[in-house]
């Protein structure tokens, strides 16, 4: 079959459209000039005469972008050329206006697209990177103008558009279930396409189906023999279905899905420091039945940095998530760390991170998270982290742990931090959470620090009663903090997170931090809690004074009635209860506030007066 360019026309004006540029031409107010429209323009009329590309985009008199499209995706480097040699480079002659920005577009709809971009600098044309990656989509408005502004082609702080990430995790999931693939296998399926783009050649979508997947599975091998982690290579290869019927349907999931990844410049994203990829895997395993049956309910990014941001982490520190999950807790350590120790981020990232998951697929998919923070060589493992143990070692002339079957000779733990949010209790797993931390707490040596996740009802319910005296019994309780009532949406349950110091027995006279934080910046929209300018951020406000806190538990605390109080347990009540709600002041009422009350009391009473005297006529 005969390509054509057509596909490309229409794709290139409709990304444009989608990325906020005004695809209008620019005699009607817009920004965008067709093929036959572009000569419009004098000064490029001038140097062009009769020679124009596919889209010339005029972002303001004096500054245009053009784009150059090729019909298959062989030919990219091709359109890139034509694009800078046949039409920037003769425009650039002129003293009035400058083509600052080209791009090459090359492929079809059923074959995807691949796109290149550079920037006019210095009389030569560079790649447009951002966070050290070229960029592999139609750059937006807010990159043009970054780029311009610095006249910089290489941007390493360049924002996440959030929303957009997760309604294209969204849009993949529904491109995945047109192809055939189960909801359990798609987080593994956008695993090892995301690995195959590590290299600097894209897989050969123009293949068959079976070549296709033959050449992302051997790149996945590669990148995980480089990364000393190849023994789990079975759990992220692709599969092709038994019949052959649906290897084409499975071609195009893939191809659709490379695009997508492709137009967020996912490789650049990847590099940004912002769990990019935790956050499609919370979308992708929200739609998995497996995670749901065994308890697993996936800490939202925004939760895992803060933790990580108050628990004042040091390089010297060995950090542990007994329920690792897709390792978000752990990547957020590891980026605290790199962030703000760079000089020693590379015997840390070998010697200090240790996490344990039930699940063979669930820990490769921390895997390849981690081996996007440039770091594969870590110690996650799957396993059953009940009966698993850590044990100090010394590496060179860093301590560091290894894993073992035994417990630790008392007072030789390894363990200083542990970050975790254990699984929650389910009709098919009668693992209780509590389990969980207290074989945490096994692994850490005296001082240490633990965050844990845990349902509210662990800090109220008579039947957990025992498991609170038995922990003040030997650790020091330093702070709870209630969470938002939907951070797991649309799972309900309501959490809390604990903060302890291992093995010191609490004092009764000791202050505990108690903060009521149910607001964390996010709103719900279309089914998703996502950042917004407009919601309240408990999170932010208490971050300061937590971390100060958990410093020294002298800190002053203002009393803020139903937010924040410092103050003891109460060992007088007998229920133990270690919520914040039950030692939280009350926010009087003020006059207006009792006005209203009396007042919607008053209309109560009319209304149910009403409502019972019909009710007796009707009699």
């Amino acid at each position: 079959m005969v390509k054509s360019e057509v596909d490309a026309y229409v794709y290139i004006k409709n990304k444009l459209k989608e990325i906020g540029w005004d695809t209008r031409k620019p005699a009607q107010g817009g920004q965008l000039y067709t093929q036959n429209q572009c000569l419009e323009e004098p000064e490029i009329k001038k140097y062009l005469h009769l020679d124009r590309p596919e889209y010339t985009l005029k972002i303001n008199d004096s500054i245009f972008w053009m784009i150059e499209a090729k019909r298959d995706v062989s030919e990219i480097n091709k359109a890139l050329k034509e694009a800078r040699e046949d039409y920037a480079k003769k425009v650039n002659q002129s003293d009035k206006v400058n083509v600052l920005i080209i791009s090459g577009v090359a492929g079809d709809d059923e074959d995807g697209y691949v796109i290149r971009s550079e920037y006019f600098l210095n009389n030569r044309f560079l790649p447009i990177t951002i966070n050290g990656k070229e960029i592999t989509s139609l750059p937006s408005p807010q990159i043009i103008k970054l780029i311009i502004d610095r006249n910089n082609p290489k941007y390493s702080r360049c924002p996440i558009n959030e929303e957009l990430f997760l309604k294209t995790a969204e849009d993949i999931n529904e491109i995945l279930h047109a192809g055939g693939i189960e909801k359990d296998s798609r987080a593994k399926v956008v695993s090892a396409l995301l690995l195959s783009l590590l290299d600097d050649t894209p897989p050969n979508i123009n293949a068959t189906p079976k070549v296709l997947v033959s050449d992302i599975n051997s790149r996945v091998k590669n990148t995980l023999e480089r990364e000393s982690k190849i023994e789990m290579f079975d759990y992220i290869r692709l599969n092709l279905p038994s019949s052959a019927d649906n290897h084409i349907k499975f071609k195009t999931a893939v191809i659709k899905t490379l695009r997508e990844l492709n137009d967020l410049n996912i490789k650049s994203a990847m590099n940004s420091g912002t769990d990019v990829l935790g956050k499609f895997y919370e979308v992708f395993l929200k739609y998995g039945n497996g995670a749901k049956e065994i308890g697993i309910v996936l800490t939202p990014r925004h939760i895992t940095q803060f933790v990580a941001e108050v628990m004042s982490l040091r390089p010297e520190d060995i950090i542990y998530d007994p329920c690792c999950g897709t390792g978000g807790f752990l990547v957020a350590a590891f980026d605290e760390i790199k962030r703000n120790y760079k000089n020693e981020v590379d015997v840390f990232k070998k010697n200090n991170i240790f996490g344990v998951d039930q699940s063979d697929a669930v820990v490769s998919l921390a895997i390849v998270n981690m081996i996007f923070r440039g770091d594969g060589k870590n110690n996650i493992i799957e396993g059953n982290s009940l009966v698993k143990f850590l044990h100090s070692r010394v590496v060179g002339d860093h301590l560091s742990a290894f894993y073992s079957d035994t417990p630790s000779a008392t007072g030789k733990e390894p363990v200083t931090r542990v970050l975790m949010n254990p699984p929650f209790p389910t009709k098919k797993n009668d693992e209780k959470e509590y389990k969980f931390v207290d074989q945490a707490l096994k692994q850490m040596k005296e001082g240490g620090l633990l965050f844990s996740i845990l349902p509210y009802s662990t800090t109220v319910k008579a039947s957990r009663r025992n498991w609170r005296r038995r922990l003040l019994e030997n650790n020091t309780l330093l702070a709870v903090m209630t969470l938002p009532e939907d951070l797991f949406y649309p799972t309900g349950v309501v959490t809390l997170g604990i903060f302890v110091k291992k093995g010191i027995p609490h004092d009764k006279n000791r202050n505990v931090l108690w903060l009521r934080t149910l607001n964390d910046g996010l709103l719900k929209k279309k089914g998703k809690r996502l950042p917004n300018l407009r919601a309240k951020n408990d999170l932010k406000e208490i971050k300061s004074l937590l971390r100060s806190f958990l410093l020294d538990q002298e800190t002053e605390v203002k009393n803020i009635p139903q937010f924040q109080k410092a103050c003891p347990i109460d060992f007088l009540d007998s229920n133990l209860e270690l919520c914040p709600e039950a030692y939280l002041d009350d926010k009087p009422f003020n006059e207006n506030e009792i006005t209203t009350m009396i007042d919607q009391s008053m209309r109560d009473n009319i209304a149910f007066k009403i409502k019972f005297e019909n009710l007796l006529k009707e009699e």
